[in-house]
């Protein structure tokens, strides 16, 4: 069969009958088919950073553990009339007066040790003595150089405390305080922890003060003049309205069962200083 000239000529006859398809198919692709597209799978974001509460500013801070400031001890409330007080179980700020050789450390440093709430002791001789070079010895002669070493140590502990307590962490001081020198003493410790500090007198007899006085060395011991002195301006503190427990014939942890009772008295009923 012929066809014109010019005239287009039929498609070309595909084996097997196959269809035949408009212009513009490109056909199925040769070769193995490839897989369907899969939908994107979104990402999971990561776990959210742990967050830790914003530290006030002006609050020191070790790491990201947030530490309240110290500030003024309150007057400890009494609590309701049928309860009797357990000083033992009581955030308290202690302040343990008395001669040297009355056995204030040991006293301290025993009821601190046996609290059931969490104590600290600190006692300003010891914080006296962190100065070592240019260390102000009252025994060499009590002057405004030692005076001032006093104060400074004296603040310094009542920071301590006042920061223990903003913490939750009770704390008995001891310091042998006279009630004639109200410029260095029983003053400046309220002026530096508060109100709330609860004062109690440890006043053993004098024979029992030079004996313990005797078993003491370096500059933390005595002349027996100097320690009978000292005694004799501690009897000062009887008709001051503080508590004074005469520890003379009372072991350590007997005296600081004594010291628990007073505080629970001094709880319900604060003393007026």
């Amino acid at each position: 069969m012929q066809h014109a000239v010019g005239s287009p000529l039929p498609p070309p006859h595909q084996p097997g009958g196959a269809p035949q398809h408009q212009p513009g198919y490109l056909g199925a692709p040769s070769g193995p088919v490839p897989p369907a597209p899969q939908p994107p799978v979104p990402a999971v974001p990561p776990p959210p950073a742990p967050q830790h509460a914003p530290v006030p500013q002006g609050t020191d801070a070790t790491g990201h553990v947030p530490l309240p400031p110290g500030g003024p001890v309150p007057m400890p409330s009494a609590p309701p009339a049928p309860i009797v007080p357990d000083p033992a179980a009581t955030t308290l700020a202690v302040l343990l007066i008395g001669p040297a050789g009355a056995g204030k450390t040991s006293v301290a440093k025993f009821w601190a040790d046996h609290r059931r709430v969490p104590t600290a002791h600190v006692s300003l001789d010891d914080v006296r003595e962190w100065v070592r070079s240019g260390f102000a010895d009252p025994q060499s002669g009590w002057n405004d150089h030692s005076e001032a070493q006093y104060r400074l140590a004296r603040r310094t502990c009542g920071f301590a405390a006042r920061n223990f307590l903003a913490n939750g962490i009770s704390c008995i001081l001891d310091d042998a305080i006279f009630p004639d020198r109200p410029a260095v003493g029983l003053g400046g410790w309220k002026r530096h922890v508060g109100p709330g500090l609860l004062p109690v007198v440890l006043l053993p007899g004098l024979e029992v003060v030079l004996e313990r006085n005797a078993e003491r060395s370096g500059n933390r011991r005595l002349t027996d003049e100097e320690v009978a002195r000292i005694h004799g301006r501690m009897a000062g503190w009887y008709g001051s309205g503080l508590p004074i427990i005469d520890n003379s014939q009372l072991d350590v942890p007997t005296t600081a069962r004594v010291l628990d009772d007073v505080l629970a008295r001094a709880i319900a009923s604060p003393p007026k200083w």
